[in-house]
């Protein structure tokens, strides 16, 4: 099932879509004046009427296919833990200079008298 988002296919979401696009045009027809306010009903019932076909007569079978199990092999094992160490060693020196050169940079007193 790799067509599937959070566990349900793709007419779910087409479903909501339309069902929110239908309840947003119902309230802007119900703002308008004439017969236009009356075409809400119109779209309202368009969009049951989507929504059975697509219910009724799915394109998907009800059964899902097996899926075959994909094994997957690193094969750059050693030269990526040998980049690890190498970046390891690299970020502890930096840290240290770090350390060394702004942190624990000496502040000397100014004398409070000039002579």
């Amino acid at each position: 099932m790799a067509d599937t988002i959070l566990g349900v296919g793709a007419g779910v979401f087409i479903l909501a879509l339309l069902w929110v696009l239908v309840l947003l045009l119902c309230v802007l027809l119900s703002r308008a004046s004439g017969l236009a306010r009356f075409s809400g009903i119109f779209v309202f019932l368009a969009a049951l009427i989507v929504t059975l076909v697509l219910l009724f007569f799915p394109r998907a079978t009800e059964v899902p296919t097996p899926e075959v199990e994909i094994k997957i092999m690193d094969k750059f094992f050693i030269g990526r833990y040998v980049l690890l160490a190498f970046l390891s060693i690299f970020f502890l020196g930096s840290l240290f200079l770090v350390l060394i050169h702004h942190i624990l940079e000496p502040i000397y007193a100014k004398p409070l008298r000039p002579n």
